[in-house]
């Protein structure tokens, strides 16, 4: 399984996203429970997010974002989706 980071940027409709988000939350709770979410999470200015999904290809990368209620109710106005490749990371550090 390969990590695909997706940096979004949501669009400037508040009340869209607020009565989308609890179905959105579900969502990813759902890819989270089934392996398919590494992290997610709004950025501080709560105009975009940043998920890093387990894929095995972009493709269902792109299928899993493709899903989310934010992109079904277009919330999402833009996205850049990337392959993560993982150097150095916390859960790496022996004491």
């Amino acid at each position: 399984m390969a990590k695909f980071a997706a940096i979004l940027t949501y669009s400037d409709d508040v009340d869209r996203k607020l009565k989308v988000r609890p179905e959105h939350r579900a969502y990813l709770t759902k890819l989270l429970n089934q392996g398919k979410i590494w992290e997610s999470g709004p950025f501080g200015t709560d105009d975009g997010a940043l998920i890093v999904y387990e894929a095995e290809d972009e493709g269902e990368a792109r299928k899993l974002l493709g899903d989310d209620p934010f992109s079904l109710n277009g919330v999402i106005e833009k996205v850049e989706l990337h392959e993560w490749k993982i150097i150095f990371s916390h859960t790496d550090v022996s004491s």
